[in-house]
């Protein structure tokens, strides 16, 4: 072969790998199994890229990665995608997982919007440049109902705190938008052999701290009671599990409540992995109405000190008798031996 000949392949072979670098982390386990058997390129740029989901399920989205553990089988990670918080259910979504070019721009933005920025009054919130602490450690901002030291002993009672929002004029870093910047901790995904992929702490995590959001696709009641069906068909017949969420905010009047329906089954974040427990966990849910925001988020606060390496874990709710009821593997001492479950 002539030199220029060497050349033209050379540079044949380095467009074909930048091309498949673009594309093969927009594929599926399954079909970027597929497509590594077809050459040692495609292959080792398969490898890479399983590597990197290992690595971290946020994609760069989060301040900490969050790796996967299993040293149970030959499943490296689990294949969702990620959304820092709420969005709307969308019929496509893709996004890319595993590049090595910079912070991936998640296509979740052209198809699913965040629900943060959906106002109900653009007037309702504060005007402040920078919701600052007072001497006595309160927010000085008329959007805070509870300021976050208080969380450690009021959490679990209130059920509802409100934070600066989509119409007010501070920024991220307002110290009134605790729970509005990803997770704030450091945790991993590991592999239980009853449980599957499960969440756990990778530092200490002190009482009152916050931990997540629960993230996912916001549902109508009638798409919820759709996919419901559809997930436990799924159950029945194979080791399946969904993450749809049903929250209850009740209304002051307390004649009536507002249902917000969270499905992280296909759409979510690491609070997908949190098991449930039936003497309550670790954690804490509290609902979280950010100034002129049209729904609340579920937020997950520590509700006692919690170790490096332990498993973190909410009640789901109460049990309820239902036919093919899926067993529960908490391990605590008052286990029922079934996860909570409702007719959607």
């Amino acid at each position: 072969m002539s030199r220029a000949a060497k050349r033209t392949s050379g540079e044949e072979e380095k467009i074909f790998t930048q091309c498949a670098g673009f594309v093969l982390p927009w594929l599926s386990p399954r079909d970027l199994a597929s497509i590594s058997l077809t050459c040692k390129t495609l292959n080792s740029l398969s490898k890479s890229i399983t590597i990197i989901r290992v690595s971290d399920a946020s994609r760069n989205l989060e301040k900490n990665p969050i790796p996967f553990v299993n040293t149970l089988d030959s499943e490296p990670y689990s294949y969702f995608i990620y959304t820092l918080s709420q969005i709307f259910s969308a019929p496509y979504l893709s996004q890319s997982w595993g590049s090595n070019l910079e912070r991936n721009i998640s296509s979740l933005m052209k198809f699913g919007s965040n629900v943060t920025t959906l106002m109900t009054d653009s007037t309702s919130g504060c005007v402040c440049k920078n919701c600052s602490e007072d001497t006595n450690g309160d927010i000085e901002c008329p959007c805070s109902i509870l300021k976050p030291q208080s969380l450690s002993n009021m959490a679990s009672e209130l059920g509802l705190v409100t934070e600066c929002g989509p119409s007010c004029d501070c920024g991220v870093e307002c110290k009134n938008r605790l729970t509005q910047r990803g997770v704030s901790v450091q945790v991993r995904i590991v592999k239980d052999a009853r449980k599957g992929w499960s969440l756990y702490s990778a530092q200490f995590i002190p009482r009152g701290e916050f931990v997540c959001e629960y993230a996912g696709e916001l549902l109508t009641t009638q798409e919820a009671r759709k996919r419901q069906k559809k997930y436990d068909d799924l159950a029945s017949t194979s080791q399946f599990g969904s993450a749809l969420l049903v929250v209850r905010e009740h209304l002051p009047s307390g004649n009536a409540c507002l249902r917000v329906n969270i499905d992280a089954t296909r759409v979510g974040n690491a609070a997908r992995f949190i098991n449930h427990s039936c003497d309550g966990g670790n954690l804490s849910t509290v609902l979280v109405r950010g100034s002129g925001a049209l729904f609340p988020r579920l937020c997950f606060f520590a509700s006692r000190d919690i170790l490096d390496g332990e498993e973190l874990a909410f009640s789901y709710g109460e049990p309820t008798l239902k036919q093919n009821e899926l067993k529960c593997f908490c391990g605590s001492s008052c286990c029922l031996g079934a996860l909570p479950s409702e007719e959607t």
